[in-house]
């Protein structure tokens, strides 16, 4: 697998281990909570502060728990005006820090610098990606490659999914081609995963459910006359409006007791499928075998869609039969019980038995300009250049994401992954949720300013879908668009690092639940569970076995030591037999440990704070 090399990736590549730990503090006043709801980092978030800092400090919370991760980086464009700023400390990160990366041709390590921004963020965000999550990225042809090459590393080019396009429309004034359009990336953690649990992803068709509640009404109207439905049904799709999502799917004209059907090709895709005699019903001839060769690996397989009914024969054997493909699949048309692979101009009838369930194309169309004038109608005014499209978010996330999946958005902008999850909580029984991440300032420009871009653009933007907002069109009507409901807490990243520079815990000691936070995460590599602390004892919990203390109270003038008093107390009411404990001070001699180990069978690691945090 070839790698990208460029300025600066020695240091990076392990700079993510090196990102100091912050702990998140909530900011009530800016929080939108139910009555008597109190800030979680288990509900929906919005993040105030440097993405790389925020992915660190969810970590011990968040690791392996997300299921859908997506940003919008910069593009690099040259017109972005941001700004890099990872302190590392090698010379030539400390030129770039709190530059603006320039346009091509004047700044010569404008693609170094932006490789080296991106590295250790997705290496982070893999860490929190769960095992079956995916990561979507949306980019331009100005990074695009070398995005491919740095994921291929971070996440290996054996989970690459799809490189999706989302044409945004043509620009006349182009030279040479139109240009108009932009990429999505997308990695699973784990495509073997995927593949192990059966994953398959499905949207529903434009028009799908229209044409089933109309068939519901049919049944109910003429009874078992199929005959008599597809008369009224081919009336209904005659009398619809031309641009209606309906219209589309008019081939699903026949009906029979699963309800609508279109005839569907029998062959085997690709071409090389079996051979096998099918006897025609009146003639008892061989029907001709397609070209391809039948779509079923046995004759077996045949003979039970046959008697399922779910294969029509033609007047006589010198034509192949077809299949059905009803607008809700039944188990037995599906195509994985046919052996045969999907062929790729099917329309994906093979989903799970939902209504017109179909597989998303890899072309997306949808008009850059409707995402800005939705954004200034929500907002008053012009607040963000570029906005994403809430309603494509909408039916990217929809469609890799089940109900109760949470949702990363490190490079959160204008907010536009917020509002779609909203929108997605919308539906019944939908209740996803979203982690926005958004620095204070995206430029020096806004930090001149003094513009807060995350409390004012990205929480009230999230604001406003929640509660709903009004606006005057062109034509000076007012329109009022009800709010989607829902909440979040907002967070801001601690000032100081949970350590201080020589790693110890500094002037401003840290929280005990920050530090059993931590303590629980880098031992166990799991998020800690604040139902298991015990203060008293100092046990914060329990993983594999073993149960992990931390000896600790964040004053300047007291300690808590390892001593036999709580050796006593662990031999009586532990039932684990191996021990960590994070200890300040150990005021017992290590022979008497190794004694009182032999005595009750207990094996204890002591760690002292701070010398081994990790």
């Amino acid at each position: 697998m070839p790698y990208l090399q460029f300025k600066g990736k020695t240091a990076i590549e392990t700079y993510h281990h090196a990102v100091p730990h912050h702990s998140l503090e909530f900011v009530p006043e800016l929080s939108i909570l139910a009555e008597g709801e109190q800030p979680s980092l288990e509900g929906n978030l919005i993040i105030e502060g440097d993405n790389i800092l925020a992915l660190k400090a969810l970590l011990p919370t968040h690791a392996g728990r997300i299921k859908c991760i997506y940003i919008d980086p910069p593009y690099n464009t040259g017109n972005e005006k941001w700004v890099y700023n990872d302190n590392l400390t090698q010379p030539q990160f400390k030129e770039w820090i709190g530059q603006t990366v320039g346009k091509e041709g004047e700044d010569a390590t404008r693609h170094d610098k932006w490789c080296c921004m991106m590295y250790p963020r997705l290496q982070l965000l893999k860490e929190l990606l769960h095992p079956e999550g995916v990561i979507l990225v949306s980019i331009d042809d100005n990074e695009a490659p070398n995005l491919r090459l740095i994921m291929d590393e971070v996440f290996d080019y054996s989970n690459f999914i799809a490189q999706l396009v989302w044409e945004k429309g043509r620009k006349n004034d182009a030279k040479l081609f139109s240009v108009g359009h932009e990429y999505m990336v997308v990695y699973a953690k784990s495509k073997e995963t995927l593949r192990k649990l059966g994953t398959v992803w499905r949207e529903p068709k434009p028009g799908a459910q229209e044409i089933w509640d109309h068939y519901v009404e049919l049944r109910r109207k003429h009874g078992d006359d199929d005959v008599a439905m597809e008369d009224d049904l081919r009336l209904w799709y005659s009398a619809l409006p031309g641009n209606h999502p309906s219209k589309a799917l008019a081939r699903y004209r026949h009906v029979d007791r699963w309800g609508p059907w279109r005839d569907r090709d029998i062959s085997w895709p690709g071409g090389g499928g079996p051979r096998y005699d099918v006897p025609h019903p009146k003639t008892l001839q061989p029907c001709r075998v397609p070209e391809r060769g039948w779509g079923f690996a046995t004759s077996a397989k045949m003979q039970q869609q046959i008697d399922l009914g779910l294969v029509v024969f033609r007047e006589d054997h010198t034509e192949p039969p077809f299949r059905k493909a009803h607008l809700r699949p039944i188990p037995d048309e599906l195509d994985e019980d046919t052996d045969a692979p999907v062929a790729e101009d099917e329309e994906g009838d093979e989903g799970n038995g939902a209504v017109g369930m179909q597989v998303m194309p890899s072309v997306i169309y949808k008009q850059s300009q409707v995402a800005v004038k939705h954004l200034r109608n929500m907002m008053g005014t012009k607040v963000f250049e570029n906005p994403k499209d809430h309603e494509v978010l909408t039916r990217v996330i929809g469609y890799c994401t089940a109900p109760g999946d949470i949702i990363l958005d490190s490079f959160a902008g204008s907010g536009t992954t917020g509002h779609a999850v909203l929108q997605l909580n919308h539906d019944p029984g939908s209740n996803r949720r979203f982690i926005l991440v958004q620095l204070r300032h995206d430029t020096k420009d806004q930090q001149a300013k003094g513009q807060n871009i995350c409390a004012s653009i990205t929480r009230e933007r999230i604001r406003r879908a929640i509660a709903g907002y009004a606006y005057t069109t062109e034509k000076r009507n007012r329109v009022r668009v009800e709010g989607l409901g829902g909440s979040f807490a907002y967070a801001r990243l601690s000032d100081k690092p949970l350590f201080g520079e020589y790693r110890d815990l500094g002037d401003a000691l840290p929280a005990y639940e920050d530090l059993a936070r931590y303590v629980f995460y880098t031992e166990t590599s799991r998020q800690w569970d604040t139902s298991g602390i015990d203060r008293a004892s100092g046990r914060i919990g329990e993983h594999a076995g073993a149960s992990y203390y931390l000896l600790y109270e964040p004053s300047q003038q007291e300690d808590r030591g390892l001593d036999i008093d709580f050796l006593k107390r662990v031999a009586a009411e532990d039932r684990n037999t191996r021990l960590v404990v994070y200890h300040e001070k150990l005021w017992i001699h290590r022979d008497d440990l190794r004694r009182w180990e032999s005595e009750t069978g207990k094996a204890l690691r002591a760690m002292q704070i701070p010398f081994h945090l990790r």
